[in-house]
């Protein structure tokens, strides 16, 4: 069996930002059960370093669920499986998340 897994970006818009978006160089994964999920997202627009970058998702049918941050604090459901790290001289932001099940089926989210 398959998870399909999907990765929309979000733009974020902040007072003091001119302008802000995040570009997703994923846009579909299929990963079998056990398997370990990576995702990358670049900013752009506006001081990269400056800002915590979060993960959040949003399985079908379901509220966004906020997974973890690059301040290095995660969602209890998320702790122990999941590391996000970033990557300031480029303006990236990853998400690693292991171990996957059907459950993390969703649409994973950069902000």
């Amino acid at each position: 069996m398959k998870i399909t897994l999907s990765l929309l970006l979000i733009l974020l818009s902040f007072s003091r930002v001119k302008c802000e978006s995040m570009e997703s160089l994923q846009t579909a994964v299929q990963l079998k059960p056990g398997e370990t999920l990576s995702l990358s997202c670049r900013g752009s627009g506006f001081t990269f370093s400056s800002y915590h970058m979060n993960w959040i998702r949003q399985q079908a049918g379901k509220p966004l669920e906020w997974m973890g941050w690059t301040a290095g604090d995660y969602a209890k459901p998320f702790q122990g499986r999941t590391e996000i790290t970033r990557d300031d001289s480029n303006s990236m932001v990853y998400l690693k998340l292991s171990g996957v099940t059907v459950e993390d089926s969703a649409v994973y989210y950069c902000a």
